[in-house]
C-alpha cells in the first residue's frame, strides 16, 4: 500500500461537534488559516468578544474620535492563544504592512489595516479577531479522530454576509447535517 500524502485543513471550516467540552471551542466555527506537519492555526469566527472596532481606536488613537462606522463592527474572539494580537480576515487585493495571502483571502496583522478600515478605504469584507486558534503537530488530527470536529471547505459568503448567530448552522449545512440530530456518540469502523 502506497504512503498517502497528508490531507490537510487549510481553507476549510472546522465546526465543534455538539459534545465538544472544551469551553473555548463549544458551539463555534473556525477558519483554518494555515494547516500542515508543524500544526495549524485558525481563527474562531461565530464568537463576538463584546467590543467592537471603534473600542480598540480609541486605544490606538486616544485623540481621535472613531467613525461612527467603527461602533458596528464586531470584534472576535479569535481563539485563546495571544489574546492581545489582532487579526483581519480580509477579501484578497488589498496589501498592509503585515498581510499574508491565503490564496481566497488574506490575513493582514498590522495597526494599518484597522485606520485603512476606519478611514474607508479598508477592504470590501472583513473579520476582526484578537486572539486565534492553535493546534501542536498531530494535535488537530488527534481531534479528528476522536471525532470532535467536522471540516467542510470554507465559504468565503459564511465568513462574511451569514450573520454571525447562523454561521454554525449555515457550516453544518454544508455537509448537509443539522448538528441538533447528532449523538455524542460515534464509532470508528
Amino acid at each position: 500500500m502506497k504512503n498517502a500524502a497528508p490531507s490537510y485543513l487549510k481553507h476549510h471550516f472546522l465546526i465543534a461537534m455538539p459534545h465538544m467540552a472544551d469551553p473555548n471551542f463549544a458551539q463555534t466555527v473556525t477558519y483554518i488559516i494555515e494547516h500542515n506537519e508543524q500544526g495549524a492555526m485558525g481563527l474562531v469566527i461565530n464568537r463576538p468578544n463584546g467590543l467592537t472596532l471603534a473600542d480598540v481606536l480609541e486605544q490606538l488613537r486616544p485623540d481621535d474620535e472613531p467613525p461612527a462606522a467603527c461602533r458596528a463592527l464586531p470584534i472576535f474572539a479569535g481563539g485563546p492563544v495571544q489574546t492581545d494580537r489582532g487579526f483581519v480576515l480580509h477579501s484578497p487585493g488589498l496589501q498592509y504592512q503585515a498581510t499574508l495571502d491565503l490564496g481566497e483571502l488574506a490575513l493582514s496583522t498590522s495597526q494599518d489595516v484597522l485606520f485603512a478600515i476606519a478611514d474607508g478605504r479598508g477592504p470590501e469584507h472583513l473579520l476582526i479577531a484578537l486572539g486565534y486558534a492553535g493546534w501542536e503537530a498531530g494535535q488537530l488530527e488527534a481531534e479528528l479522530v476522536d471525532n470532535a470536529w467536522l471540516t467542510c471547505p470554507a465559504d468565503p459568503r459564511i465568513l462574511f454576509e451569514v450573520p454571525v448567530e447562523q454561521r454554525l448552522t449555515a457550516a453544518a449545512a454544508r455537509l448537509g447535517i443539522n448538528l441538533g440530530l447528532l449523538t455524542s456518540q460515534a464509532g470508528h469502523a
